[in-house]
């Protein structure tokens, strides 16, 4: 979690360079903006000095105190410093002599948390027919939340029984299993998303966002039905990129609350969120009997010890143990 700074912003100059170079990078829009609060941070907690007359040093104060005053955890430690050494390798092409020797500390892997089949069962039945349907996808398929709402309607392949989720965790394609209990929903959100997609046309709106420069190569792409999102906005907004105003997918915010509120009527004391249901797509796979190789392929997946840390959590129960207590 990023802290928020009241003080004053600096001159703009450098962090739309900052901007520039990590869309020349490829790097994602969260990404980007990310690194860009880091090092605005940095700059104004050195008093506005540009990061050129900087070194080494007040890289390691600056983190120290995010660290000692702030709290900030592991991982955003190690993103604050990823955002730093991007700034003076990347942007401003400066070596520091002992900059690439900065410890990054070391993330202990969690056992993730997992639901029960009978605890999602009963989280759902607090949701409204709409969420309801994009939770379940999410458990059924294994996709994070934004992969679901970047589907576009040429993703869903009712022939072969699977799903393309485009351009994920790394950059990488990848195929999962289309749950067959959600053709039926499926098929009707293709036509709502087809209804908003004929509005759009016939007021000749801009066409939506394409990756990897498609737009030009291919600019009719944009307009085409199987490249419309399959979760379309129900209102348009502007590229934060480009500035174009077109239509994008819908946000992430809603139906995490919505999940959220779920959890807490269920009564279930545990820390559940959305994510929480990719990790029990993975266990509950796993307890069917599925290999440990597919999951992996389903979860996209570079290295099968990511998976493996499914097999720990159903450690216990695969052994047998049982506690001397039930003796």
């Amino acid at each position: 979690m990023i802290i928020q700074n009241k003080i004053h912003t600096p001159p703009p100059i450098l962090l739309e360079q900052v901007a520039y170079t990590a869309r020349y990078r490829h790097l994602s829009l969260s990404t980007e903006r990310a690194y860009i609060q880091w090092i605005k941070r940095y700059i104004l907690y050195h008093n506005k000095q540009h990061p050129c007359t900087l070194n080494e040093t007040h890289i390691k104060s600056y983190l120290a105190f995010l660290v000692n005053n702030n709290g900030i955890s592991k991982s955003t430690h190690k993103q604050a410093l990823s955002a730093l050494l991007f700034l003076y390798h990347d942007v401003l092409n400066i070596t520091l002599p002992y900059i690439d020797n900065i410890e990054r500390p070391r993330v202990t892997a969690r056992l993730p948390v997992v639901l029960s089949k009978e605890e999602i069962t009963l989280i759902f039945s607090y949701l409204n027919t709409e969420d309801l349907f994009k939770c379940q996808l999410l458990y059924g398929t294994g996709m994070r939340l934004l992969e679901m709402y970047q589907l576009r309607i040429k993703d869903i392949d009712f022939g072969l029984n699977q799903i393309t989720v485009r351009a994920a965790k790394g950059d990488k394609d990848r195929i999962t299993v289309l749950p067959q209990k959600l053709l039926v929903p499926l098929q009707q959100q293709i036509q709502t998303a087809t209804a908003i997609y004929q509005t759009d046309r016939h007021l000749n709106r801009n066409g939506v966002y394409l990756p990897d420069a498609l737009e030009k190569k291919y600019p009719t792409y944009a307009t085409q039905l199987s490249w419309f999102w399959l979760f379309p906005a129900a209102k348009e907004s502007t590229d934060p990129r480009s500035k174009i105003i077109r239509r994008h997918h819908q946000h992430e915010q809603a139906l995490q609350r919505s999940f959220k509120k779920a959890v807490s009527l269920s009564g279930i004391n545990k820390p559940a969120t959305l994510h929480t249901l990719r990790h029990s797509f993975a266990t509950h796979l796993l307890q069917n009997g599925q290999d440990i190789r597919t999951i992996q392929s389903l979860l996209g997946h570079s290295s099968v010890q990511t998976t493996m840390i499914y097999t720990h959590v159903l450690k216990i129960n695969q052994l047998g143990t049982i506690s001397p207590l039930d003796f």
